[in-house]
């Protein structure tokens, strides 16, 4: 227990200075990108004076044009980075275009008092004779060169590019930001729906189980000792699948219809002959089509439940599926009886199918109820380019 303290210590220590060295990095990385920028455009501004001097008759040498363009780029480059600090300080001043302008005139007006403090620094460590006109004219000659070096142009060009630098910063992290923010709203949103999910075939399956129990006690009370062992042999295959597919969002509608089919042969224990299901439509096709698993024995169960436990006779239960255009339909129909609630698709697995519906394709799939001529109908339409695994 102490080692692993001890580590986790060491660990949030070495954290920060990770984090230090590699933003030391990163500056030396863009200090040293800076001045390879710098040093190129200075070449290249002195190839280009030097061509320019060369076509006017001129026999320049190269070197001296480089070092008056060095010191220009260097001065640039101080002004660079005064601007990206003045930037980093007060982001405010790049947020609007008004603020812009004014920043680039207090810039400009920090600018003059740097070169007139040079021009005096220099007058006071040349010249000890007293201030006369060829003096002022010398000290007026330097403001000009040392202006040359700062010229409003290249000020403002630089200030501009840093400004778009720093928005296009700017944009990045809000798209980030975006992006992060949508990505932990989609992610908290698919938990929530995995948990509802979860929630109803938790809800789902022990149902299944209580009414397939409910069957083999029929079977246990009625002395039918041999059709309790099949229901309970039956009842462990149904549950065996129950767990795979609890672990699935898709199955395909073939195995869905085995497990139905299954689940028929265990309530056919119970109820006999008495217990008449018909199904049409299931084509190759339509095998094929994934689904989400648990969905279809519900309603089948409903139907069984709320047919033959009302009255003594067979039932008439019929289950039709067929494709339009990309939607596949299944009705399923079972006949009502006068000791019968009118209202039998109020319990737990219509509500349970809609709420997997909604959560498994949207508002694109739909459930329906209805009853016409004394039969009670469910109608469900599930599109099939939803359907992913």
């Amino acid at each position: 227990m102490s080692n692993t303290s001890t580590s986790t210590t060491k660990n949030k220590e070495a954290a920060p200075k990770s984090t230090a060295f590699a933003l030391w990095q990163r500056r030396l990385i863009l200090a040293f990108a800076q001045i390879l920028g710098w040093a190129a455009f200075a070449a290249i501004a002195a190839l280009t004076s030097l061509n320019d001097d060369l076509r006017a008759g001129f026999d320049p040498d190269y070197m001296p044009i480089f070092w008056e363009w060095s010191y220009r780029a260097m001065a640039m480059a101080v002004i660079s980075v005064a601007i990206w600090l003045g930037f980093e300080r007060w982001p405010q001043v790049y947020a609007s275009g008004k603020n812009l302008i004014l920043g680039f005139l207090v810039l400009m007006l920090c600018l003059l008092p740097l070169q007139l403090l040079f021009v005096f620094k220099d007058f006071f460590l040349n010249h000890e004779s007293i201030l006369n006109w060829t003096t002022v004219a010398k000290q007026i000659t330097v403001i000009n060169r040392l202006a040359s070096l700062l010229q409003i142009t290249s000020v403002a060009a630089i200030y501009l590019a840093v400004a778009a630098i720093k928005l296009w910063q700017q944009n990045q992290d809000r798209r980030r930001r975006w992006e992060q923010d949508r990505a932990d709203l989609l992610g908290m949103k698919l938990e929530l729906e995995q948990q509802k999910m979860l929630a109803l075939r938790s809800q789902l399956e022990p149902h299944f189980m209580f009414n397939a129990l409910n069957a083999i006690s029929a079977l246990v009370m009625q002395n039918n000792r041999d059709h309790a062992l099949d229901g309970i042999n039956g009842l462990s295959e149904l549950l065996r699948y129950a767990l795979t597919a609890s672990e699935k969002n898709w199955v395909s509608l073939e195995e869905e219809m085995q497990f139905v089919d299954d689940y028929l042969q265990l309530q056919k224990l119970r109820y006999g002959d008495r217990l008449q299901f018909h199904c049409e439509g299931l084509s190759a096709e339509i095998k094929q089509i994934q689904y989400p698993p648990l969905l279809l024995q519900p309603l089948i169960e409903n139907a069984i439940r709320h047919d033959l436990d009302t009255h003594q006779d067979a039932s008439d239960i019929h289950l039709q599926m067929q494709i339009e255009e990309d939607t596949l339909h299944i009705y399923l129909s079972n006949p009502l009886h006068t000791e019968q609630s009118t209202n039998p698709g109020a319990g737990t697995g219509l509500r349970n199918t809609t709420a997997r519906l909604q959560m498994a394709y949207g508002p694109s799939a739909q459930l329906q109820t209805s009853i016409v001529d004394q039969r009670f109908h469910v109608h469900l339409q599930i599109p099939l380019h939803s359907t992913s695994e």
